[in-house]
């Protein structure tokens, strides 16, 4: 038994698919295949059952699954032993993050990354699917660590933890009703035409389930995926929308309404896979974070 053999029994059983396996993996279908019939071979046993739409895991394949975590990572330690004997961090770690968000300047916090541990490659990827496909990335494992939003809930397979909080707040056109409102309740929006966040972003959810919670049907007529365009849309009087508090637009023709009788906040989490044990560049990378997050006003 190899490694590799172990690299892809975890890869199929991750996706539920020799297709996406080898598509995580990076090579072709009929590898992947060829290793696991091997796999299951040596073991004297049938790892998945198989089907034209799904991939799932027998009892040995159950059985199997946490010890080949536990190999693969007490592989990676080894390495990473031998790296450090031989001066500073190596390796690579991807990095997932939201667009638009500034509560963190990954710029800067990249820099001072790479200052301290040139050995170590990061690869960002920003993503246009929200918090629920970082999550999902991190769970296959494309992704190492990600800056996700949470709406009050933690994905299963992940480890998160909070780094920043913000009240959402209503955003409105200077001239509309509810513009010199010093703070509106749910109940008054029921007939109001709303500019968010696809499904899956982490303000998103925590609206739709703040009005399913009050029995409020919310009529969501454009979606956006930054907040400056969301501002604009409600600039040219489209309709209004949910912000966090850090993100509200500062301009002489809209206006920043608080909510009442409720306590939204939008949160900004960090999250890693709790299926794997993070390796030496990623735990180096959470302890830049924590200092980074810590030396920030306002980050509470």
């Amino acid at each position: 038994m190899e490694l590799r053999h172990l690299q892809y029994f975890v890869a199929v059983a991750e996706e539920q698919s020799f297709t996406r396996a080898a598509r995580r993996l990076h090579v072709v279908q009929s590898g992947v295949s060829a290793v696991i019939g091997a796999l299951e071979k040596e073991l004297g046993s049938v790892l998945f059952d198989r089907s034209p739409k799904h991939v799932t895991l027998t009892g040995a394949g159950t059985a199997l699954l946490p010890e080949a975590h536990a190999t693969l990572d007490a592989a990676q330690a080894a390495r990473e032993a031998v790296r450090g004997s031989q001066g500073g961090l190596q390796g690579g770690i991807n990095v997932g993050a939201m667009t638009g968000v500034s509560l963190i300047d990954l710029p800067a916090l990249l820099g001072r990354f790479h200052a301290q541990h040139p050995g170590v490659t990061v690869r960002l990827r920003l993503s246009s699917t929200g918090s629920a496909g970082l999550g999902q990335s991190l769970v296959t494992g494309d992704l190492d660590v990600a800056f996700l939003s949470l709406a009050g809930r933690t994905p299963g397979g992940l480890t998160t933890r909070v780094l920043a909080a913000s009240p959402m707040v209503l955003v409105t056109p200077v001239g509309h009703r509810l513009a010199a409102r010093g703070q509106v309740g749910l109940d008054e929006l029921a007939d109001e035409e709303f500019i968010d966040f696809p499904p899956g972003y982490g303000n998103r959810d925590l609206m739709d389930r703040a009005f399913a919670m009050s029995g409020i049907r919310r009529r969501v007529s454009l979606e956006v995926s930054d907040v400056s365009t969301a501002a604009a849309f409600v600039r040219h009087g489209l309709g209004l929308a949910f912000l966090p508090a850090f993100a509200g637009p500062h301009s002489q023709d809209l206006s920043v309404v608080a909510l009442k009788d409720h306590e939204l906040c939008w949160t900004l989490a960090i999250a890693t896979s709790s299926t794997r044990r993070p390796s030496a560049a990623v735990r180096a990378w959470l302890e830049l974070v924590d200092a980074f997050v810590a030396a920030l006003p306002g980050m509470d």
